[in-house]
């Protein structure tokens, strides 16, 4: 499972002319799935995201109950290693990966935090006003 951690300022995912997600002062966290992952890793994802000491004077979503958006990202595991057109066979299908996103957002919310979402399977427009830019690579 791999997730970019980024801080922001807003952040909101439209779907279709609507907003499904939208949060401020809190955490944008694009996640993607690979085949190997599990329910437990999952939890462990959504553990490190919710303690990540990223925000100002080194504080994690957990300590200020700041919001986080999770949007899936399949792309995250794209492999653009031989030529220009990226391979997608690391990432987990979407039988797969839905449940385990699903997994992650139910561990966050089980901690306590306040969490939006994209909608899977979905073309969504993601809108982020990044602060810091603070940027992290979380990879299990």
């Amino acid at each position: 499972m791999r997730a970019v951690v980024q801080t922001v300022g807003r952040a909101a995912v439209t779907v279709d002319g609507e907003v499904v997600g939208a949060i401020e002062d809190g955490l944008l966290v694009l996640l993607g799935v690979t085949h190997t992952d599990t329910d437990e890793i999952a939890r462990t994802m959504a553990r490190k995201v919710h303690e990540l000491r990223i925000l100002d004077e080194e504080r994690s979503a957990a300590d200020v109950g700041a919001p986080i958006l999770v949007v899936s990202q399949f792309t995250l595991y794209g492999d653009a290693r031989r030529g220009r057109r990226p391979s997608w066979t690391a990432a987990a299908p979407a039988e797969v990966a839905e449940p385990l996103v699903t997994a992650v957002v139910t561990a966050l919310r089980d901690r306590g935090a306040t969490v939006e979402t994209g909608r899977f399977r979905a073309h969504m427009l993601v809108e982020s006003v990044n602060v810091g830019p603070r940027t992290l690579l979380l990879d299990l």
